[in-house]
């Protein structure tokens, strides 16, 4: 069986890292402030390392956190480009 953090920690990470705010990755998520901190807080404990350090009032990608998330969100477009490409191929989409 395969080694791999998290997925729901790994989710808040890249969208954290995306947006470049704990703040706007809550919003986006629609998750609060600290369960943002939280699922963070447990994929640095898996990785066994700080992915953000704190800077003033914000939460800033360390480099290494940067690389990680660039390999997450590559990831993550393969994972939705599967799931388009292997979804129900004769479903309409209808806008309601």
């Amino acid at each position: 069986m395969r080694s791999i953090p998290p997925l729901n920690a790994v989710r808040v990470f890249e969208v954290a890292a995306r947006t470049g705010s704990y703040t706007a990755a809550a919003a986006e998520l629609g998750l609060t402030h600290g369960a943002v901190s939280r699922q963070i807080s447990a994929l640095e404990h898996w990785l066994g390392q700080r992915l953000f350090a704190k800077s003033g009032r914000r939460m800033v990608p360390t480099p290494i956190a940067s690389v990680f998330a660039a390999e997450v969100s590559l990831s993550f477009d393969r994972l939705a480009a599967a799931a388009d490409a292997c979804g129900r191929p004769g479903t309409r989409r209808i806008l309601r």
